[in-house]
């Protein structure tokens, strides 16, 4: 059964993680399925938007399925993990077309880096963010580090990430973590509404549009690629271990 539910029309792709039963969390299958889908999209010139959500109404991304992911030890082995995860959202940061992360409800952890690397991040009005690697002795490893800080700033971005913090989408909204909170429960209506509006131009001017904004940062990329190193670093140690054996474990 496919972990990616697609769907395409009128210039938009629609992409819905589906493993409900596992808060739809990133685990190698989605990857797999994220990295053919991103083959499609950077070749699909006919494609302007693409809009990624969760299924269900309860949660968007949980993060990485660590049940999953918890066999892998040691930080020579979470390291390729973690870059496997880190390109895919940098290629979903530089596709040609207009990217939005419909959240639908709670984004955890990963689930939070993932939806900072789409140009735009609309909510419902239920959604929650959680930046609660720190819960599991971990810092962000897929660029979430930087993009959070470009988002909402050094100051506000370390005391979330220090606190665990989780904040409701009122909250993210002032702190510029997203850009839209939907006015009603049909949110994906609105949203795809949202999209059309922004498929008017081709992929070239979507393009350049994209490029011309990135280029006063082109140093972030470096920033990006080294918070692998201390993800892996603290992946491999006893008290990450002991934080996700006690999670699994719970009642």
């Amino acid at each position: 059964m496919s972990v990616l539910k697609v769907e395409q029309k009128n210039h938009i792709c629609q992409a819905t993680i589906h493993r409900p039963e596992s808060h739809n969390a990133i685990n190698f299958a989605v990857m797999d399925e994220l990295e053919n889908l991103l083959d499609e999209l950077e070749q699909d010139s006919n494609i302007r938007c693409f809009i990624l959500s969760g299924s269900g109404q309860k949660t968007f991304v949980s993060g990485g399925d660590l049940q999953e992911f918890h066999t892998i030890k040691t930080a020579e082995e979470a390291k390729p993990m973690a870059r496997r995860m880190l390109t895919i959202l940098k290629r979903i940061e530089q596709l040609p077309c207009w990217t939005i992360a419909a959240i639908n409800g709670a984004a955890y952890g990963g689930g939070c880096e993932m939806m900072l690397a789409f140009d735009f991040r609309m909510a419902a009005p239920g959604a929650t963010f959680g930046f609660t690697q720190g819960k599991f002795y971990l810092p962000p490893g897929w660029g979430g580090l930087t993009r959070l800080v470009e988002k909402i700033g050094r100051s506000t971005a370390l005391l979330w990430l220090a606190e665990a913090k989780v904040v409701e989408s009122q909250t993210a909204l002032r702190h510029n973590l997203i850009d839209h909170i939907t006015e009603s429960s049909d949110w994906q209506d609105e949203i795809w509404e949202r999209a059309q509006n922004l498929t008017k131009n081709d992929r070239p001017f979507i393009k350049n549009l994209k490029e011309g904004a990135m280029r006063i940062t082109q140093a972030r990329w470096k920033a990006i690629e080294a918070e692998l190193d201390s993800f892996a670093k603290f992946w491999e140690s006893d008290l990450h271990e002991e934080r996700v054996e006690n999670f699994l474990n719970r009642k």
